[in-house]
């Protein structure tokens, strides 16, 4: 007798597609907008999902709860590319279930749990450097496992959408940026090659950079696109641009800023909230913070000075 055939449902996240179609309830959080990432976090009753797949890697978390919750009782099983498992699902428990692989799962009682998505594009990007991007390849793993790293980045992005703060999307890009590295490095079917010190970044190189970021301060400047005018992935260019300068990009750009608007000050009759917009800060308190942390003066006292 013919078997039936399986029906996957699929999870497209590089559209925004949400997994909200899968569970009873919508998520209670979500991210929106960012780039290469997507994160949920969910309080469900008791479910049964049906299988799917998706088409970026997914971790799947059980943060510690409020309220007590038995370890039997919050125990499932997950089904990973066909193969049954029953977890424990203790508090800080994730599962990595990579792009690709089909799984389904069940709690017996009342869920909390997060799920963050990340895209393969961007584990190309970052380890380009060290592996051939068409064996980037992810390990799968059941909840049953800890991992100190990947907690602390979910709980900082819980908190992030939560209770978002000046510099966001600079956060949100460095908590990505060590996520994809972290995944590559220990959870990669192909180990990454040992990092090589170079001398640095060419001075043709940084002169490409540094004029970029002196042409674009009025806008927000993306790790990711000074390590394309490098032709490098960003973590090796965060390595390289900081080995050539002795400061990160964020602190080199912020600098940048800090001068220029010094010289504005100096030699405009643009106002004080004018500057801050033109070079890059959100708003006036935002510049003069930043400005009396780096010249020991607020823009005032410089001004009168």
């Amino acid at each position: 007798m013919r078997q039936p055939e399986r029906t996957i449902a699929p999870i497209d996240f590089s559209c925004q597609q949400t997994s909200d179609f899968l569970l009873p309830q919508p998520a209670v959080l979500k991210s929106v907008g960012w780039e290469y990432l997507h994160f949920e976090h969910h309080h469900q009753p008791q479910f049964d999902t049906p299988e799917h797949e998706a088409n970026w890697h997914v971790i799947a978390y059980c943060p510690p709860t409020s309220y007590f919750v038995d370890d039997e009782m919050r125990s499932g099983e997950r089904w990973l590319d066909g193969k049954l498992k029953r977890e424990t699902r203790h508090s800080g428990d994730i599962a990595i279930i990579p792009a690709g692989i089909a799984q389904r799962c069940n709690w017996s009682v009342t869920a909390q749990f997060t799920i963050v998505a990340i895209d393969p594009i961007l584990l190309q990007q970052m380890g380009h450097d060290w592996v051939n991007p068409d064996r980037i390849e992810l390990i799968p793993y059941y909840m049953t496992q800890q991992d100190l790293l990947i907690q602390g980045i979910v709980s900082t992005l819980r908190t992030e959408i939560e209770n978002s703060k000046m510099g966001g999307p600079l956060l949100v890009d460095s908590l990505r940026t060590a996520l994809a590295i972290h995944l590559l490095r220990n959870y990669c079917t192909t180990q990454p090659k040992q990092f090589n010190e170079t001398k640095g970044l060419s001075q043709l190189k940084l002169q490409q950079i540094t004029e970029y970021v002196r042409e674009n301060l009025h806008q927000e400047i993306k790790l990711t696109e000074l390590a394309a005018i490098a032709q490098l992935s960003p973590y090796y260019f965060l390595r390289l641009f900081k080995q050539t300068t002795k400061v990160t990009p964020h602190q080199y750009i912020l600098r940048c800023r800090i001068e220029q608007a010094k010289v504005l000050l100096q030699q405009s009759e643009l106002s004080l909230a004018e500057i801050a917009t033109q070079v890059g800060f959100c708003d006036q308190s935002h510049l003069t913070r930043y400005f009396k942390r780096l010249l020991g003066v607020t823009p005032k006292q410089l001004q009168q000075g």
